[in-house]
């Protein structure tokens, strides 16, 4: 085998980045770089093409062939590092950051966050030079080992919402675009938002001034 096959190469993407509701997820998935094609024949794509029960059916396969790792920001922790002046793409970049250090890959892929492709590979190359990175939009429909970490974060950020639902009741997808999400923040007495809402959104503020 070459020294090229045994390469380690980790997929990185999140779930939740733009949910008024709930944490923001991130997933990382590390195989060694011959074994990727496994992620095909199991079925692999992007999470969002994909109905909840093959998310799951997929993530606990995706489990067994590779190492993998979810960094979970809660809903109050988002809106206390925004108000601290930290926006959303760099608390992402520091999650994807901690993702990338301790699995310790010599090839990265990630769904790119930023408008701009280059400026956010130069930023994770800066912190971590050794590695290689490959940023690109819709990373996540292009690349396998992307696909299948976007499943991995889809379904603990979905557990996540399960565990938020037992204890607030229906809520939604926690979405500023679901009817049920509004209904939900709009029954909000005095505006005491709980913990899980991310106040800082302006979905929120926009409510709060009808």
């Amino acid at each position: 085998m070459s020294d090229e096959n045994e390469k380690l190469v980790l997929g990185i993407d999140e779930a939740g980045r733009g949910s008024v509701i709930g944490p923001l997820v991130i997933g990382g998935v590390l195989m060694q770089k011959d074994k990727i094609r496994f992620l095909t024949r199991v079925g692999v794509k992007d999470s969002k093409k994909l109905s909840m029960k093959k998310r799951m059916a997929l993530s606990r396969k995706i489990k067994k062939i590779s190492e993998f790792c979810t960094v979970t920001i809660p809903a109050d922790e988002i809106d206390k590092m925004r108000l601290q002046g930290t926006n959303l793409n760099q608390i992402e970049t520091n999650g994807m950051n901690k993702i990338v250090q301790k699995m310790n890959p010599d090839i990265c892929y990630i769904d790119c966050i930023d408008i701009n492709e280059e400026r956010f590979h130069d930023n994770m190359q800066k912190v971590n030079p050794e590695i290689e990175f490959i940023t690109k939009h819709k990373a996540d429909d292009t690349y396998n080992i992307v696909s299948a970490a976007s499943i991995i974060a889809k379904v603990e950020r979905d557990k996540q919402l399960a565990i938020i639902r037992n204890e607030y009741g229906e809520l939604g997808s926690g979405y500023p675009s679901d009817k049920v999400t509004i209904n939900f923040l709009k029954n909000i007495k005095n505006d005491e938002y709980p913990p899980i809402v991310r106040t800082t959104w302006n979905t929120v503020k926009n409510l709060k001034e009808e």
